[in-house]
């Protein structure tokens, strides 16, 4: 395995794998572009299930939420392991990226009508854009590298044939477009597992845990705003201000403690196999999903202390309290090295427990806060040596 080469123009590169060992290897600017036009559609989903939790449209919100984030999440993922492997970046690579971008920002742009009205169309073609421009990724790679030339030819084969299938999902009635959305995620699911079988698979194991560290930022940022928006209100809105400054400052403990956990450890010693590398990288999307349903959680909150949600008030708060339960049990299978923080490692799944279990007191975005707050406490303190404890 070899760098990208430059031919004689120096606009155009051959694209053959780049050596998962290279050294100083970062997100480039065009991956952060990426990554900043996807806060677009994260954040379109986020208000659309904000929304429909806060007016007591639990069942086909949730359904409309998973379904629209997993279509935002593989995209993604897509991107983010062909660049890790093949990034040239020049002009067509770049270009190619950016119809990507393009379609990231036309299914954007279909959100609202997917909750609305239960209308994929847009969505559809927009991801269909994404999926389409990274075939012709896959097709350029197989044509400069021989060696994966088998494995990215079975990319483009099988990334083309389910596109068809999704086209053809518009065509279905009602009743048989959520059996058949399953049926194609677990067809979108299987082509890496399957083209990745007919090669050596190529991945720079510190540039991949970077590039999803950043987008988990991304989907944090969620709960940034309505922590920002429970402040706002509380010095704009209502007489009473103390209680939103608190479910403000409860939202803030609540997300650094997401951060801090699963920033803890370092993510790219878990990807030392293919095995390993799926079952991270796939299982990321119930992190990223639960990062930003949590955000759209303590909007809800805000909504229910307003007196403006049509909501009870345990909806409400199992609208935070279950993405974060969800979030900390999934770092806890992904990212924690059990044997180095065996002393810490029950306190994952005792504190998932607790955070559920506050949605049925008074006071269950505050209590949650407090759990996390001590899940991190422990955290640090099983970091530091023995040596180091006092007496």
């Amino acid at each position: 395995m070899t760098e990208p080469t430059e031919t004689a123009s120096p606009w155009y590169r051959s694209m053959r794998a780049r050596r998962p060992d290279e050294h100083h290897r970062a997100s480039t600017p065009l991956e952060l572009l990426f990554d900043l036009c996807f806060v677009v559609a994260v954040a379109q989903a986020a208000v659309e299930l904000h929304h429909a939790i806060a007016e007591n449209h639990l069942g086909t919100g949730l359904i409309g939420y998973l379904t629209v984030f997993f279509a935002i999440w593989w995209a993604w993922m897509n991107f983010t392991w062909f660049a890790t492997a093949f990034d040239t970046d020049d002009v067509p690579y770049r270009l190619t990226t950016l119809v990507q971008i393009a379609g990231g920002l036309v299914l954007a742009a279909g959100v609202s009508s997917a909750f609305e009205r239960g209308d994929f169309t847009v969505i559809t073609f927009g991801y269909v854009i994404m999926r389409l421009a990274m075939v012709a990724q896959w097709l350029r790679a197989a044509r400069s590298d021989p060696e994966h030339r088998a494995t990215a030819l079975a990319y483009a084969v099988g990334i083309t044939v389910v596109q068809l299938g999704w086209l053809l999902r518009l065509l279905l009635p009602e009743g048989l477009l959520l059996p058949a959305f399953l049926v194609l995620v677990v067809a979108e699911l299987a082509v890496p597992a399957l083209a990745e079988r007919r090669g050596q698979p190529v991945w720079h194991p510190e540039h991949i845990a970077e590039r999803y560290g950043l987008f988990t930022l991304i989907v944090l940022g969620e709960s940034v705003l309505s922590a920002t928006i429970a402040l706002e209100a509380a010095f704009t809105e209502t007489d009473h201000p103390i209680g939103l400054i608190a479910l403000g400052v409860a939202g803030l403990v609540i997300l650094f403690s997401m951060w801090w956990i699963y920033f803890e450890q370092p993510a790219h010693e878990r990807l030392t196999t293919l095995k390993a590398a799926l079952r991270w990288g796939y299982g990321h999307y119930f992190v990223f999903a639960s990062a930003a349903a949590t955000g759209a959680g303590l909007a809800v909150a805000v909504d229910y202390d307003l007196h403006i949600a049509h909501v009870g008030g345990l909806p409400a708060a199992l609208a935070t309290t279950v993405p974060v339960a969800v979030f900390v049990l999934v770092v806890w299978l992904l990212h924690l090295d059990h044997e180095r923080m065996r002393r810490v490692s029950a306190a994952f799944p005792t504190a998932a427990a607790l955070v559920v279990a506050t949605s049925f007191t008074p006071a269950p975005i505050h209590l949650t806060a407090l759990v996390m707050a001590v899940l991190t406490a422990l955290l640090v303190a099983a970091r530091r040596p023995a040596s180091s404890v006092i007496g």
